[in-house]
């Protein structure tokens, strides 16, 4: 793919300078991770209920979930932090015996910026699953959910956790303006999508992880990393990562699969729905980052039909549009991951 790298520049510069400034407004860019409310029937109208909610750049949020009227509490909530959450467990009784057309509501949410994911396990082997956003904090039980809901869950929060992963979105944009034609870039996303692929099966199945502050400082270093690389092609100078852009996709990629664990992981997926879970958020996040991409590539066409030429500065600034948020998150990151060590 031959590109017109003026209008190609100008073109992604804008698209950074308005993530960025969107980006620069929170604490952590890539902190997308949903809370969760699981709730298990036990036996038939006994459910023991499980709030996850993460721990965003080592500040609490202050949302709680508000069970229906009908449930009653069986004894004093039993709960205990863990990497990058913290977990209440609770028992109660329903007293009509169904949680079906009970109202769930998350107190706190709309002035958050994550979601919830509900999951709820009846004692019949069925189950429903849905998301609260900070527009819509209720949601009322219907009768028990279908698998193609299920899946359409999982699908979709792949999707919104690719899209809000501002971080992920500038690496893939730092890629597109090193790679030079449409061979290469084929090679360099597919290397990127089957590293984050390995590292995010591995670890949502548990066997490895990362810790989040390191992790969430490495995957702004990449970005970092790019910078540099992006003036040396301005410059017409070569160096490895522009002449193999998908080798180096591939060893970030394993980085940001980790990142991409984090949507699922902090979830604590039941055996059941591992493998539907893994598989389908996969490729919600696959459908989510091939759209971006064709977004790109469709626009930067658009700049090069007309033949627009842009002033010299359009050129060096989404180098230094990378770089700059790419140092600016690292030095964020280490500096929430120094003061979380010595508290």
């Amino acid at each position: 793919m031959k590109v017109c790298r003026l209008g190609r520049y100008l073109l992604v510069a804008v698209i950074l300078l308005l993530t960025g400034l969107v980006s620069a407004a929170d604490l952590c860019a890539h902190e997308s991770r949903p809370a969760l409310l699981n709730i298990i029937e036990k036996e038939t109208g006994w459910f023991e209920v499980t709030w996850k909610v993460p721990v965003l750049a080592g500040y609490d949020l202050d949302i709680r979930p508000v069970l229906p009227a009908s449930l009653v509490p069986y004894g004093p909530p039993a709960s205990h932090d863990i990497p990058g959450a913290k977990v209440q467990y609770s028992t109660y009784e329903a007293k009509d015996g169904s949680l079906a057309g009970g109202t769930i509501t998350i107190d706190g949410l709309t002035a958050t910026q994550i979601d919830v994911m509900i999951r709820i396990n009846f004692a019949d082997g069925s189950s429903q699953s849905t998301i609260l956003r900070p527009t819509n904090p209720s949601y009322t039980v219907p009768a028990p959910g279908t698998t193609g809901e299920i899946a359409w869950i999982y699908l979709r929060l792949g999707i919104e956790h690719i899209l809000q992963g501002i971080d992920h979105l500038l690496f893939v944009l730092g890629l597109l303006l090193i790679v030079g034609n449409r061979w290469m870039l084929l090679k360099t996303i597919t290397a990127f999508t089957i590293s984050h692929s390995i590292t995010l099966g591995i670890a949502t199945l548990g066997y490895a992880s990362a810790p989040g502050p390191p992790l969430n400082a490495a995957i702004a270093l990449s970005i970092l990393f790019l910078g540099p690389e992006i003036v040396r092609v301005w410059r017409g100078q070569t160096s490895f990562t522009i002449r193999h852009p998908w080798v180096v996709a591939f060893a970030f990629g394993l980085l940001h699969g980790f990142g991409f664990a984090s949507g699922l992981a902090t979830n604590g997926l039941p055996s059941a729905e591992i493998p539907v879970a893994l598989l389908l958020f996969n490729v919600g996040v696959e459908i989510g980052q091939l759209f971006f991409v064709l977004i790109i590539v469709m626009l930067e066409r658009s700049f090069r039909t007309l033949e627009i030429r842009w002033p010299r500065w359009a050129e060096v600034l989404p180098a230094y549009t990378v770089g700059g948020l790419g140092a600016f998150w690292t030095i964020q990151r280490v500096a929430i991951m120094v003061g979380g060590l010595v508290r």
